[in-house]
């Protein structure tokens, strides 16, 4: 009778704890909306938009490795799609009202990573000038220790890209697409030159805004 009881008791606590799991919130954007159910070891949430973004890093190594093979036709084909997928995650995340902190940290970092490996590679293949590729890993390289060093001292900045960020990255992957299509097809890559120098520009002047934004943003903090 005893054992009955005990075991009916935790039964009924059980039902209590499964009644008080997360379900899909309906609350605004910035928060975690995710099902419980649908995340990895309760930390991760796996949702389309992040599944898209990890997609994204996946392919990463997968253009590498084609183009050192050199099939220039098919990592052109998979560069495309991970261009897609950076389209595609954070719209419907709007749209699906399924936006969240992990995503809203990984979007951006995926994108660096694949600008920054495509564009090394492309340099050792002398596919694109040296300088460009210093420019565009030492940008990058620049924001990431921000961030990082924002985070380590627990300062809260505003991370999220601007309208100029947003164009540095469409100018970026959209010259490699170009240079890729170019090579494809035996042509001058020479002829992207006035692109090249406009996504140059484009790269300082963003890295450039993101510095003062973040300067100032810590020093605002520090006066607060």
């Amino acid at each position: 009778m005893v054992a009955f009881r005990l075991t009916y008791s935790r039964l009924t606590l059980s039902l209590v704890s499964l009644r008080r799991l997360p379900v899909i919130s309906k609350q605004g954007p910035g928060t975690d909306v995710m099902d419980a159910r649908f995340s990895i070891g309760g930390v991760v949430p796996l949702n389309i938009p992040n599944s898209l973004t990890i997609l994204r890093i996946l392919l990463i190594p997968l253009i590498v490795g084609l183009l050192i093979y050199e099939h220039v036709e098919y990592a052109l084909v998979t560069l495309i799609i991970a261009a897609l997928t950076d389209a595609l995650d954070g719209t419907i995340a709007r749209m699906a009202n399924q936006k969240t902190r992990f995503g809203a940290y990984l979007d951006p970092l995926a994108d660096k990573l694949l600008l920054m490996t495509t564009f090394v590679t492309f340099s050792l293949l002398d596919m694109v000038p040296v300088w460009t590729v210093i420019l565009v890993v030492s940008r990058d390289a620049i924001l990431l220790t921000g961030t990082l060093l924002a985070h380590l001292t627990s300062t809260a900045i505003d991370a999220s890209p601007t309208v100029l960020g947003k164009a540095t990255t469409l100018f970026q992957a959209g010259y490699m697409i170009l240079v890729l299509a170019f090579t494809a097809q035996n042509l001058d890559t020479a002829l992207l030159f006035p692109l090249l120098l406009t996504m140059s520009l484009l790269t300082v002047l963003s890295g450039m805004h993101y510095i003062f934004r973040g300067v100032s943003q810590l020093n605002n903090a520090e006066d607060s």
